[in-house]
């Protein structure tokens, strides 16, 4: 499972243990500067008594603005016309390839990642082409290895209905691309994020206990 602590890649974890899998969790500490994420991811497979392995690496030849020493993230605009700044080129390229190796070397069948092609920021390795790419490639290794994209096709209020059923944490996930201690409420991430609770119908339990948690360390 490829747990970046996001909402999507929780959501996905819950789906896989629903569907009876033993799962071994991955992270990736890459340089991003919402690197709290990885904190999430430990605390969400802490919670389901899971390993988490964390994979250092690096992409410095690139300017995303997602990497820490890029230019700054950028607030949401209306509808997606390009590649967004956020984009990390290679970047599920380098970590499916590492999460092949893994499952190779464990004996895993199974390679989860909680990717969406509907509402979500415009990365080109977020389309159903690249995945379907990717198992053509593993079916050419010989290998019974797969990669399952459950959330592919779904809106992400669909995706949030889905969570809330199998009791997904969300309090437990971070989705803002800004490296700050509360969600900024303005990158394509925050807006997607809080768009999909409203159109879910529930509130963003994470927004609510870091509000609270924040009036707790000011009172201190």
């Amino acid at each position: 499972m490829l747990l970046s602590g996001g909402l999507d890649s929780a959501t996905c974890l819950y789906h896989a243990l629903r569907r009876g899998y033993d799962v071994a969790c991955l992270a990736f500490d890459y340089g991003q500067r919402h690197r709290r994420e990885i904190s999430c991811s430990r605390r969400i497979a802490r919670l389901n008594g899971l390993k988490l392995s964390v994979v250092k690496t690096a992409f410095p030849w690139n300017r995303s603005s997602l990497v820490s020493g890029g230019p700054a993230v950028a607030d949401a605009v209306g509808g997606i016309s390009r590649i967004p700044s956020t984009y990390v080129p290679g970047r599920n390229t380098v970590f499916l390839a590492a999460a092949l190796s893994f499952a190779e070397s464990t004996g895993a069948e199974r390679i989860f990642i909680g990717a969406n092609a509907v509402d979500f920021s415009g990365y080109p390795d977020c389309r159903p082409a690249y995945y379907a790419a990717w198992n053509r490639l593993l079916a050419s290794l010989g290998t019974k290895i797969k990669i399952e994209t459950p959330l592919l096709r779904l809106k992400k209020s669909g995706i949030i209905k889905m969570g809330v059923r199998m009791g997904v944490p969300y309090e437990l996930t971070w989705s803002c691309y800004r490296g700050l201690s509360r969600p900024c409420g303005k990158c394509d991430s925050c807006a997607i994020r809080s768009r999909g609770f409203a159109e879910a119908g529930f509130k963003d339990p994470a927004v609510g206990s870091r509000e609270r948690q924040s009036k707790k360390n000011a009172k201190k």
